[in-house]
Order: structure tokens, then sequence, then C-alpha cells
């Protein structure tokens, strides 16, 4: 069995301290590959890289219980575990560090704005380095040969959400007609959002305004107003777990009515959110990376995650699943040679993996097969709208006005 029982804390002046969980192994015959988690554990990110770094540890510990990497003398998965804070600098530190710990590949980072430097600081030493969440498309557009990215970044994502809203929208007799856009002021945000103004558009979505907000914010009350104000069909958000929720429930309290509330990539958009406040959340939409929810192990993997008296979060199972194709991509190499990993995740077709995208076809690190959902919140449960293939219920459109 394998598990941590000894954390050891290393300080550097630039940064906290970051932990290093070092597993005690039964005396295995190949040495084990370490694998550095590199999440937002404290900062306004807390939650979320939480919930990624459960995921990935979730992975590799179902991955040494069936017996490791088979094609490496069954090599056991070891975590090193580094807290990034949500800052870039400290990304880079934890990179650096665990490079001086023998870190054979890393998973991470949550935020863009930390995975863009992070990932140029395991270039160095040609590390590779599996994007579990971070939607920034200039992760893999700098043709790094160490980063992959399993899941869609915000271009494909924001184009998968132009197409779905013009669907439903054009099916409700075209009500949507304006639109608002509001986004969090870091890489993400600001990326996404900018390509969403060009696309609306295109489907017949006017954009009033786009409207930026710091990290964190912890009042929204003027901003509503701005809403208000301006009197769009649509509310249209990028934004983290903490300010996605209080703008949404800023609004709500102040009963601003909109044809629909929509975002994409919503980084509150989520179980915890629709569970603790089903009034605020209900009918929202949002286009993000979700599992297939016609697929058993998907749906099993949520009943144990939840079992534990945790939410199923799309930052667990994206996590999950990027250390499943690393894992995938090692035992093919037969090594942990960084040159021979990252050669076997660039050929990848791994496709055992629970979300809606088929197999792997990597494009400049990356995966090109990776499509987002379209998702609706219903009391307190999230249903799959679009695509049709994977749809678990028709969406609710126009949203219902207050009374």
């Amino acid at each position: 069995m394998n598990r941590f029982d000894r954390r050891k804390f290393i300080g550097t002046a630039a940064a906290a301290s970051v932990a290093f969980g070092v597993p005690t192994l039964l005396r295995a015959q190949a040495r084990p590959i370490k694998v550095g988690l590199v999440h937002p554990i404290t900062g306004f990110l807390a939650y979320s890289g939480g919930q990624s770094r459960m995921g990935a540890m979730m992975a590799i510990d179902e991955i040494n219980a069936a017996g490791g990497i088979k094609s490496m003398g069954g090599a056991k998965l070891e975590a090193l575990l580094g807290d990034n804070q949500a800052k870039p600098e400290v990304g880079v530190s934890v990179v650096e560090q665990m490079q001086e710990a023998g870190v054979s590949a890393y998973i991470g980072c949550f935020s863009s704005a930390v995975a863009l430097p992070a990932t140029q600081a395991a270039a160095k030493y040609n590390t590779p380095f599996v994007i579990d969440v971070g939607a920034s498309d200039n992760i893999v557009n700098r043709g790094l040969k160490n980063v992959f990215r399993l899941k869609p970044g915000f271009n494909a994502c924001v184009d998968d959400a132009i197409l779905g809203l013009g669907e439903i929208n054009k099916a409700a007799g075209n009500p949507a007609k304006s639109a608002v856009l509001v986004h969090e002021e870091s890489e993400f945000g600001t990326g996404t959002a900018k390509l969403l103004a060009a696309k609306l558009p295109s489907i017949g979505v006017e954009v009033k305004e786009v409207m930026k907000h710091a990290n964190p914010t912890r009042d929204f009350a003027n901003l509503a107003l701005r809403i208000r104000g301006l009197k769009p069909d649509l509310l249209v958000m990028s934004n983290y777990q903490n300010e996605y929720v209080l703008l949404a429930r800023t609004l709500h309290q102040q009963k601003v009515d909109l044809v629909g509330m929509f975002s994409v990539l919503g980084g509150g958009f989520n179980y915890k959110f629709v569970k603790e406040l089903p009034d605020v959340a209900q009918n929202m939409i949002d286009t993000n990376h979700w599992f297939d929810p016609t697929n058993p192990r998907a749906q099993a993997m949520k009943k144990r995650v939840e079992a534990k008296g945790d939410l199923f979060t799309f930052e667990v199972y994206l996590s999950y699943n990027a250390v499943k194709f690393l894992a995938d991509g090692m035992a093919r190499a037969g090594s942990a040679d960084k040159e021979k990993v990252n050669a076997a995740l660039a050929a990848s077709t791994w496709s055992d993996h629970f979300m809606p995208y088929g197999p792997t076809n990597m494009v400049n690190g990356q995966n090109t097969g990776g499509r987002a959902a379209m998702l609706q919140a219903s009391k307190t449960d999230i249903e799959v709208i679009w695509p049709a293939k994977f749809a678990s219920a028709k969406p609710v459109f126009p949203k219902p006005k207050f009374t």
C-alpha cells in the first residue's frame, strides 16, 4: 500500500514553505518515479488547488495499487507536493526545488498565469509538464516540446460556447441579442473575454460592454448596478471560484433580470456552487470541462469522491486524467527518460479516460480531440445540455424572470 507518512518542508527566500510528500514505499525492485504536483494550496485559489491535488492523488494511488508502471518493473509513482500559491514567481520556485529533488515530470498548475512561467522553467531541463487545468492557449503556443495539455484551451472552449449558444438561442426564437462580458484580470479571463467579444456578433449577439475586475474582489454591488443600467440580454462571465459565486449572488440579490446568465470556463460553476446556493445557481449555463455522464467509470468515481464527503468538481477529474495520461506515456516509453517520455506523450493516442474527447491527438502539445460541454444548473445538480450526444437534459432558456 502506498501512502504518505512523512513530509519535508523546504523554505526559500522568494516563497513560503513548499511541502514535498515523500511516501513510504514497500521495497520494490524499481526506483520510484517522482511526479511534482504544482497547485495553489493556499491563496485565493486554494479550494481549486486542493481539488486538483485530490484528483491527482487518486490517480497515483490507483496506479500504484495496480502494480505501478509495469514496463518499468512495477515502478511506483511518488508525489512531490508543491504549493504555487497562485503566484507566478512561487510556481517557478516550486519547479526549481522539485528539479533539485529529482522530479521526472510535473502536473499543474490550475492558473494560466502560473503555468506560463512554470512550464518555461521546466523546459530548461526538458522535464515533461502535463497541464491539468490552465486555459490560456499561450501555454502550448510557444513551441515547448515538454508541455502537454489533454483538455481544450480557451480558444476551443469559446468556439464550442459560441456554437452551442447559437443553437440554443436560435431554438428559443433568438431572445438573446446583446451581452455584457465580465472577466477577471489575469491571462485566463482577459484572453477568454477577448475571444468572446470577437465571436459573439457572429451569432447575432451585440457586446455592449466588457468589464474587468481584480483578483480578489470583495464587492460587486457597483458593477451589478452598471449591468442593470445597460440592460443586456446575456451576462457572460469568465472568472475564478470566489468572484464567480459572489457576482452571481449579487445579481440574484439585486434581482437583475436577464435572458440568460452564461459563462465560459466559469471557475465557480461546480457542485459546490449548486449545492450551497441552489437558488442563485438555478438555470445558469456554463461551457466548461466535464466528464462524459454516460460513462460508468465517471459515475463510479463521482460516487467515490462524494462518499468521502467531497465534491466531484472539474479540477478533480481533469487532474486525475492528466496523471493517467502521463502514466500511459511513461508506460509506452518504458523509461522515465525525459526525452523518451516527451516523445511518447507527443505521439499519444490514449483513450482510457472518461472525458467526451475520443483518442488523444497531440498537435504541438495540445490535444485537438478535447472539447468542452455546455452545462446548466438544475436544482442541486448539473446537467449537460450540449452537445446532444452527451446531453442529460434539455436547456431551460430563456431564464425565468424574477417575480
